[in-house]
């Protein structure tokens, strides 16, 4: 190495280090907050995140603290789990979805929230932009309006018959309503006709699935949020009983029955979001840590539904697939 080469790098070493020190005093054991809707237990979300933090040489209760809070399954507990980490002065709170970073949003506007998986966090408010977002929250976006159409083509591709497809959302999702928005202009250009039922409450499920039935319903798009990640074995079960092929986001869809699922990877994003707990712990501000795109995605097909469903699987889909469930 030259000796200016030498030098340069010395002096980003002193000035790393600097940073570093600003950010953490001598002796503090960073603490992160998990805000966590859900039970205790196993969670490939928060494994994955966990990994990234080992990967970049943090060792739980080490030289990192984690405090974990989950909602038990009662989003109504969301607000005061999200103060009582506040309360406990952690360095940063990392979350998952729409309602748990409203909830940590609401309780501190200065400690750093990371997004490990959400839709839209422009869309959503939280961020000013997706290069600068300006306030306490960063993270990763799964990128779901531009990937809402890509799921009717796939649909189309494995129902070259269906012209009617039935659209499950809630309107009152601000990222929710954006996704069928953008899901329009491409239903045109496949010669698709949607047809949205709106749901606001767990009670009219099963009428909806009546009702798409009833209107002649070929196909259905399933845009994934909080609420219908929650009831989602009971859209699974009311689809397969009306003989409806769905396409979902999750893998886990698929994997529980539905026919296929497309979307990015959350234990990737997960694992990735460690990235900016590092970046922050170190002395980076939120609001100039660019918000990420997924950058590893899932197709899978579960070819056991399709024939519950009398479908064949095109081989270019089944070639596509990141797993096929046989």
């Amino acid at each position: 190495m030259s000796r200016a080469a030498l030098t340069f790098a010395l002096l980003f070493t002193i000035l790393l280090g600097s940073v570093v020190g600003k950010a953490q005093p001598p002796g503090h054991i960073p603490r992160v907050g998990f805000l966590v809707r859900g039970a205790p237990g196993p969670s490939a979300n928060v494994e994955a995140f966990r990994q990234g933090l080992r990967e970049l040489g943090y060792v739980e209760g080490r030289n990192v603290l984690i405090d974990y809070r989950y909602t038990d399954n009662r989003d109504d507990r969301l607000d005061a789990l999200a103060a009582d980490l506040v309360r406990t002065r952690v360095d940063v709170i990392v979350t998952w979805g729409s309602r748990a970073i409203d909830a940590a949003q609401r309780a501190t506007r200065e400690i750093p929230i990371v997004i490990a998986y959400t839709s839209d966090p422009v869309q959503s408010g939280w961020a000013a932009s997706l290069a600068r977002p300006g306030g306490n929250v960063t993270g990763l976006s799964a990128n779901a309006r531009e990937l809402a159409a890509k799921r009717l083509e796939l649909l189309k591709e494995i129902v070259p018959g269906a012209s009617r497809v039935a659209v499950l959302f809630q309107r009152a999702d601000r990222a929710s309503a954006e996704q069928v928005r953008e899901m329009e202009p491409a239903a045109r250009a496949l010669g698709l006709s949607l047809h949205v039922w709106d749901i606001t409450g767990a009670d009219q499920l099963a009428p909806a699935f009546v009702a798409m039935a009833d209107d002649g319903m070929q196909a259905l798009v399933v845009v994934q949020n909080s609420f219908m990640t929650d009831h989602e074995q009971e859209i699974l079960r009311l689809a397969a009983a009306r003989r409806l092929p769905a396409v979902y986001q999750f893998r886990r869809s698929a994997d529980a029955g539905g026919l296929v699922a497309y979307g990015p990877s959350p234990t990737d994003m997960s694992r990735r979001a460690a990235g900016y707990v590092d970046r922050i712990l170190r002395g980076a501000k939120p609001a100039d840590l660019p918000v990420q795109q997924p950058t590893k995605f899932e197709l899978v097909v579960n070819v056991k539904a399709a024939k519950a469903l009398s479908l064949t699987i095109p081989p270019s889909v089944l070639a596509r697939a990141d797993e096929v469930i046989r």
